[in-house]
């Protein structure tokens, strides 16, 4: 998993409340298994009409924000079904960080195993990034997830919390197998000594 230390971006703002995971990454893009590739087909239903073609008015679409790596978001992102295929589709477009005043238990925990962080912020904070990120192209935010701040591009500073295990795993890149390979030492002279115990095993 890569690494998430200081990450600055151009933010997009997405006011909407109740954004479900199907609506992140609709379930006919549900068949793989793979990380990669989903990017493409990230809010599809909102980004493309039924032909295919990008719908100008949807924020991703707009010149400013295609290459976004951070989103402002409505109250109970990510919510509905819990498909790790939401994070994976959202990080293989390119957005590292979601900043919201709530997010759904499943996808909140599925963003941090995936390199992404979410960030929970009162409300009145999260108007003024959201205000921030209608700039387009200047809505230019630093995160820095070791002094646990945001700095908006006026240079305004917003603190917010992180519980401290998944900031170490996300400052260090460790997902569910990177935190077990850490054992790796105790782990094999574990499997050494059962050996030994037990060679008919």
């Amino acid at each position: 998993m890569e690494k998430f230390t200081k990450l600055t971006g151009i933010a997009a703002p997405m006011p909407l409340i109740n954004v479900d995971t199907d609506m992140i990454i609709p379930k006919q893009f549900l068949k793989t298994i793979k990380r990669s590739g989903l990017g493409v087909n990230l809010f599809d239903e909102m980004r493309f009409d039924d032909d295919g073609n990008e719908i100008p008015d949807f924020v991703l679409n707009k010149p400013a924000y295609r290459e976004a790596q951070i989103l402002v978001a409505g109250d109970n992102f990510g919510c509905g079904s819990s498909r790790e295929h939401a994070p994976w589709a959202l990080l293989d477009f390119g957005i590292r960080c979601v900043i919201s005043t709530s997010f759904a238990d499943i996808f909140y925990n599925n963003c941090f195993k995936n390199g992404i962080l979410p960030i929970v912020l009162p409300q009145e904070q999260v108007d003024m990034l959201m205000d921030d990120a209608e700039r387009g192209a200047n809505a230019v935010v630093t995160v820095d997830l070791e002094s646990q701040t945001i700095t908006g591009p006026d240079g305004g500073e917003i603190n917010f919390e992180v519980d401290a295990f998944r900031k170490h795993c996300l400052l260090n890149g460790l997902d569910d197998i990177g935190l077990t390979l850490e054992k790796s030492a105790s782990i094999e002279a574990f499997e050494a000594q059962a050996e030994q115990a037990r060679p008919w095993v």
